[in-house]
């Protein structure tokens, strides 16, 4: 009896050390809203850092909810970072809890040159897509990198190896971008799309929007038809002959418009507001990108 005794006394005191230690080991967590900045930071911690993206690949920034699991993470993680800006319409209960609970948060939306929406539909309100220009992601890298070396556990200077790297990276892909855009001539650089997303891109690299299928800032709205008729007519005095349905909406009213304009007019995928996962077409930010930038340049030139 007594060494059964001692036996389970070992055994207890060796699951109470390695319990210790498993919690002395775990890796901070930092909660992402969405998966496009998720990435944004699963490159500039690595392995260091627990990253926890709540949108789902082909996901809509606009509607996507979390399970309850995931709400408690949030609200107990070392940081979250969000986008702002009203994107997140969806998640915003969850991100002011974890606010109420004194998490520490980056709001992307805070440090960029914030454009209005294009559309007059959304009334002067503040566009959210701001990962469409390169550069506004570079300021959101040189904003995040020392709220990231402020982390409990996190090795700076290895943060801070890895954002010189990413910072290069997109440096080249504004590069190229501006390169690849400069090719279109001026009279054919028109966007459509399914809803206004393309207003700091249009900015920086000299686009006009012409219109979008669904009015205002959000893709909970719907198109009345008058909306159509005015764009059709938009779409005819431009001359525009490519427009463009985004990954995470079904295309079906892209096509509608396409035939209703009366004129040949081809329907181009763009992955703008989520990524896809690995087999998809997008499974990063800067490949997305890139895809886009190729897309929208073939679609556009002569």
């Amino acid at each position: 009896m007594k060494l059964s005794r001692l036996a389970a006394s070992l055994l207890l005191a060796g699951a109470l050390l390695t319990g210790c230690a498993s919690s002395q080991g775990e890796r901070p967590l930092v909660v992402v809203s969405t998966n496009i900045l998720g990435d944004v930071v699963s490159n500039l911690v690595g392995d260091d850092v627990e990253v926890l993206t709540l949108m789902r690949p082909g996901a809509d920034p606009h509607s996507f909810e979390i399970s309850a699991s995931e709400a408690a993470r949030v609200r107990s993680a070392d940081l979250v970072v969000s986008n702002g800006l009203g994107l997140e319409e969806g998640l915003q209960q969850h991100l002011d809890a974890a606010a109420d609970a004194g998490v520490a948060a980056f709001v992307a939306g805070d440090v960029v040159d914030v454009l209005p929406y294009t559309s007059t539909d959304a009334g002067g309100a503040d566009d959210p897509h701001f990962w469409t220009d390169p550069a506004q992601t570079i300021a959101v890298v040189d904003a995040l990198v020392p709220v990231l070396e402020g982390v409990d556990g996190v090795d700076a200077a290895a943060i801070a190896a890895r954002a010189a790297d990413y910072r290069e990276a997109l440096e080249a892909l504004d590069a190229d971008m501006m390169t690849a855009f400069a090719a279109i001539p001026e009279a054919r650089r028109a966007l459509v799309t399914n809803h206004h997303v393309f207003g700091y891109l249009a900015e920086r690299f000299g686009f006009r929007v012409v219109g979008a299928v669904i009015p205002g800032g959000t893709t909970l709205a719907a198109p009345s038809a008058s909306d159509l008729a005015d764009l059709v007519s938009a779409i005819d005095e431009a001359g525009v002959r490519t427009i463009f349905a985004e990954s995470s909406q079904p295309d079906r009213l892209m096509k509608a418009l396409a035939e209703e304009a009366d004129v040949d007019v081809t329907v181009t995928e763009l992955f703008t507001e989520s990524l896809t996962d690995a087999t998809g077409g997008a499974p990063d930010y800067l490949t997305m990108m890139r895809v886009n930038t190729e897309r929208i340049a073939t679609g556009l030139s002569p």
